[in-house]
């Protein structure tokens, strides 16, 4: 009964690979009231078109996707994962109406230390032709003995294409902001939230 007096909250995670956002992700689902069903759009087919992705996202604002994150108990925030290479920019102009009809708060998830980023990328290119835990590939790391083995491996970085690269990324990141400012949003970094976690 106290769940019907209380409305959903909406949201969405909108980051890029390697920011951060599985970890966040995991942490947001440790609460009971909380569920974030993964990278909904990482499916090619769930976002061909504007129409198929309106189709997705109102199964998951209706309460009506199933995943490991949904919540048995009473859900006071629904949401998912974003990447802005999903479809996300493309259609961004529909998506900003649909969100804001829908009182969806974004949560933008970025790191402020970009550099830490893509070598983040490279291990983890690195890692899935190692494989180098037990022969599997992982992209997220879940003990500390895990995260020791990975961290073995340094990458080159290549220098020519450094700074390219970097800032080719924050572009990327200004656009989202861009894009989005007049829908609800909030903006975290990584770093800030392993600094402090209250």
């Amino acid at each position: 009964q106290e769940c019907e007096c209380n409305p959903v909250r909406l949201f969405v995670i909108v980051s890029m690979q390697r920011f951060g956002s599985g970890w966040f992700e995991t942490l947001l689902n440790s609460h009971i009231n909380v569920s974030s069903n993964g990278e909904i759009f990482g499916h090619r087919d769930r976002r061909t078109n504007v129409s198929v992705m309106y189709k997705t996202l109102d199964m998951v604002y209706n309460l009506d996707w199933f995943s490991n994150a949904s919540k048995n108990e009473c859900s006071g925030a629904v949401g998912f994962k974003w990447m802005l290479n999903q479809g996300l920019m493309e259609y961004h102009k529909d998506i900003a109406n649909y969100l804001s009809r829908r009182g969806v708060s974004i949560i933008f998830l970025f790191r402020r230390n970009l550099l830490r980023r893509m070598v983040s990328l490279l291990a983890n290119k690195y890692d899935k032709q190692a494989k180098l835990l037990n022969g599997t590939q992982k992209s997220h790391v879940h003990t500390p003995h895990e995260a020791q083995i990975l961290a073995g491996y340094k990458p080159a970085v290549n220098v020519t294409i450094l700074i390219s690269t970097l800032r080719s990324t924050e572009k990327t990141v200004i656009k989202a902001l861009e894009s989005f400012k007049s829908t609800r949003h909030i903006v975290l970094y990584y770093e800030d939230i392993l600094a402090n976690r209250t």
